[in-house]
């Protein structure tokens, strides 16, 4: 017998001891042996390239049977990353040579996030192992398994959100197999909310003692009794659940209670679909008070600058595989979250920026989405003064409205509702600029702000509003009675009634106003590019002179007369 094959049966008979012998069930890496004997026969698997399938089936059972005690003996008080490490090398063997002894991984990849991943997440060692493994694997898996990864990637978001930079990059190899048709749309939430996850597991952390070891499942479970005696309390006496006594005012009590519906949502392991996050809950009004007024932890203050980084690598991967379908559906709840976040200062801005430049190129790509999205635009218009960041939402989709046309020249409709809203939005801010005008001995600072974003917000309308008309040309009766009332109106703000005044005059020159107010790109009826203007249409279009507008803030008469007759290309 030759030494290698010595070496294979002294190995064999080690694994083969370790899955019959009792001494072993609470705690097959008790013996330090095992992980060595394992290592090696799947060594000796993957090298003898002509008996390598007679060797699988043979090692296959005794490995089988280790992996089910392994992962059975986690729920005792053991040494875990022992048992994980195992754990890794036969999960490892079942994916190199599952097919060979017809053994479905899914189960065992299954098991393992379940009862091993859940449990000891918050170890850095078990962390990290387990991002290895997963980059190792990161093409086997979304092939062989594509919906393992995003089934589970609220646990593998924990991963970052408790461990933080260190796992950076190896957690940003691995998140693009994350994202599947079944995650898209739940996984935003998740991400824009990992601050308020790691704000949640650092309760959890200082309620119940360390993470390790311990599984949220059984922590939320456990707070069932407390649940159901508070209900019976605010039953019988009146009591909200909320209700601290004599403490309420205690640090403990203006954090997450683990009987918030939302706290739940946010520990989960799994991904259950989209569920609507109640924010404006008290329980969540708590935390996010609690975060304003409390130090930031060393781990909030790292995910608070992981968080963008993941965003961008998210909305990167949207823009390029991500369905047309899959994207509509994610605009609505971008413009829902842009203005509730979780309350950093730099941490908002990021994250807005973000949202809103994924918006545009959204729309950019698919103007039809800004006519199938036209119910949450207008209402998003509508709410243009409830706080500066719903402001500049409606901004930037006003923005959009006018430079995509409302959708194009196939949606008519949806562009006169559209231009409907802009127009009450226009006669709003026109009446209350003109209130504002008279209340000048109130909150001079406050009033100039106002008054400041006001006009930007009026420069915003009107521009939307003549491109609109431009595009949809039966809007340009209204486009001109609107504009003429602003022109009119004579705003503290010059830069309001001059802008609409020069709309007016672009309007007076079809060729012009289409180069400058028309689609971005060539377009059915439009078949030009943004700032050029086609002088063969020179003999038809009134465009025989400069209007004033390009003269800036020259006033009188341009000092200059001549026409574009004289320097366009005579026919002969």
């Amino acid at each position: 017998m030759s030494d290698r094959e010595r070496d294979w049966d002294f190995y064999l008979r080690t694994v083969s001891n370790s899955a019959r012998d009792s001494s072993f069930a609470n705690d097959p890496a008790s013996d330090p042996s095992l992980l060595h004997a394992v290592k090696k026969l799947c060594d000796f698997c993957r090298q003898e390239e002509k008996s390598s399938e007679d060797l699988v089936a043979r090692v296959y059972p005794h490995i089988n049977k280790l992996f089910q005690r392994s992962t059975a003996s986690l729920s005792q008080p053991t040494s875990p990353n022992g048992i994980l490490l195992l754990v890794w090398v036969i999960l490892q063997f079942f994916l190199d040579f599952g097919e060979v002894v017809l053994h479905d991984a899914d189960p065992s990849l299954r098991t393992f996030f379940r009862s091993c991943l859940s449990r000891e997440f918050a170890d850095p060692v078990v962390a990290a192992a387990t991002l290895d493994f997963l980059n190792v694997n990161k093409k086997k898996l979304p092939f062989s398994f594509p919906n393992l990864l995003p089934q589970f990637f609220p646990l593998l978001l924990k991963l970052i959100a408790w461990n933080g930079e260190k796992l950076e990059k190896a957690f940003l190899k691995v998140f693009p197999g994350l994202v599947s048709p079944g995650s898209f749309l739940p996984l935003f939430p998740s991400l824009v909310d990992l601050p308020i996850l790691v704000v949640a597991l650092e309760k959890v952390e200082r309620t119940s003692g360390s993470l390790i070891g311990s599984s949220i499942a059984s922590i939320q479970k456990s707070a069932a009794p407390e649940m159901l005696l508070a209900l019976m309390d605010e039953a019988y006496t009146g009591s909200t659940i909320g209700d601290g006594g004599g403490d309420s005012e205690s640090e403990e009590s203006s954090t997450i209670d683990v009987a918030d519906p939302v706290f739940l949502e946010l520990l989960k392991d799994e991904n259950d679909g989209l569920a609507e996050r109640h924010w404006t809950s008290p329980g969540v009004a708590a935390v996010l008070q609690a975060a304003t007024n409390s130090p930031q932890s060393d781990r909030l203050k790292q995910i608070l600058n992981i968080t963008p980084r993941l965003l961008d690598m998210y909305f990167t991967i949207a823009l390029h595989d991500a369905n047309n379908s899959l994207i509509c559906a994610l605009i609505p709840i971008l413009m829902a979250r842009n203005s509730t976040l979780f309350p950093d200062k730099n941490y908002m801005y990021e994250v807005r920026r973000r949202l809103l430049e994924f918006m545009l190129a959204s729309f950019q790509r698919s103007p039809d989405f800004i006519a199938l999205l036209k119910k949450p635009i207008v209402d998003r218009l509508g709410e243009a003064y409830d706080s500066p960041e719903k402001t500049e939402l409606a901004l930037q989709l006003c923005w959009a409205v006018g430079e995509h046309g409302g959708g194009g020249g196939s949606h008519k409709d949806a562009a006169r509702e559209l231009f409907e809203s802009l127009e009450l939005l226009l006669y709003e801010n026109l009446s209350s600029s003109r209130l504002g005008l008279r209340q000048e001995s109130i909150n001079s600072d406050s009033r100039n702000f106002r008054k400041s974003s006001q006009s930007r917000l009026l420069c915003f309308v009107i521009t939307a509003i003549a491109k609109l008309a431009t595009y949809h040309r039966e809007l340009l009766p209204r486009a001109r009675v609107a504009l003429g009332k602003v022109a009119r109106s004579r705003i503290s703000d010059s830069r309001v009634w001059r802008r609409a005044r020069d709309y007016l005059g672009l309007m007076d020159d079809p060729a012009i106003c289409l180069s400058v107010l028309g689609p971005s790109g060539p377009s059915h009826g439009h078949p030009h590019n943004p700032g050029t203007v086609n002088w063969n249409d020179g003999g038809t279009k009134m465009i025989a002179h400069i209007p004033f507008y390009i003269l800036g803030e020259q006033e009188g008469p341009p000092f200059h007369d001549f026409s574009f007759s004289d320097i366009l290309p005579r026919r002969r």
